[in-house]
């Protein structure tokens, strides 16, 4: 698969007339709990040549797009986000854009973009606007996923990682790590509630159905009392950090002279 994806990255340089800087799995494959028939999720970083941003209208208006999509079929889902796009968000701590530079699963990486990118991080991370994004992604899954006598059940997956995720940022004021595995063993103290979600995880990573079943409740009663918990912290924490825009600005032009000359 590595090298399908190789290719169809080199296909998009060309058709699109770009440069990908970055690639990478973003997926529940790079969570740590695909099952048998999960797809690829490719998210990627690409530069365009210096005439395309020297124009009257700025990118991301009309034609000037500044997203790439592939049709996607059952096995392959990529798409990428322009340069500057991805600096504007990464400059609002956008919290995706952050995972994937967490991601252990790369495909591609060239140049210094996402060395010196990754560098700046400390700088543009806003713990509370990160908290509020996974906090929200996690009472939406809840409330349409956990309801209910019968569940489910491999859903819980995607309330307890962004749940884990919040826990991580409140103790480590840090971006959270992407592997599931390493938020469960780091943020899960309690040995039975660790042993109901790692007897989960197997199960879904060996492929099991899990349809709807009787609602696991230690699970159930540990993601009520932390969103309750966290809901109340967020609200305590306020985060003052100086403008990075000009940092970004030259990492932007540094890259596209490295990229195109």
């Amino acid at each position: 698969m590595n090298e399908i994806i190789e290719k169809k990255l080199k296909e998009i340089e060309e058709r699109f007339q770009v440069k990908v800087l970055y690639a990478v799995e973003s997926g529940s494959r790079a969570w740590g709990f695909p099952s048998k028939d999960s797809d690829y999720d490719v998210r990627f970083i690409y530069i365009h040549q210096p005439d395309w941003y020297l124009s009257i209208d700025p990118q991301g208006v009309g034609k000037k797009r500044d997203v790439i999509e592939v049709p996607i079929n059952d096995l392959l889902d990529i798409s990428g986000w322009e340069i500057t796009k991805a600096l504007r968000l990464f400059r609002k701590s956008n919290p995706p854009l952050l995972e994937w530079l967490k991601s252990e699963i790369v495909y591609y990486q060239a140049y210094s973009f996402m060395d010196l990118m990754r560098a700046l991080e400390p700088q543009v991370f806003y713990s509370n606007a990160t908290l509020y994004h996974y906090l929200n992604m996690a009472k939406k899954n809840h409330k349409e996923f956990l309801q209910g006598a019968e569940v489910k059940i491999k859903k819980y997956f995607y309330v307890l990682r962004p749940i884990l995720a919040c826990k991580w940022i409140e103790e480590n004021q840090t971006v959270p790590p992407i592997s599931f595995h390493e938020l469960v063993d780091a943020m899960v103290t309690n040995s039975d509630l660790k042993h109901e979600i790692e007897l989960l995880l197997r199960r879904k990573i060996a492929g099991d159905e899990m349809d709807l079943e009787p609602r696991i409740q230690p699970i159930n009663d540990f993601l009520e009392s932390e969103m309750i918990r966290l809901e109340a912290y967020v609200k305590t924490i306020s985060v003052e950090m100086a403008d990075p825009t000009e940092k970004l600005n030259v990492l932007f032009r540094s890259t596209l002279k490295e990229v195109w000359g």
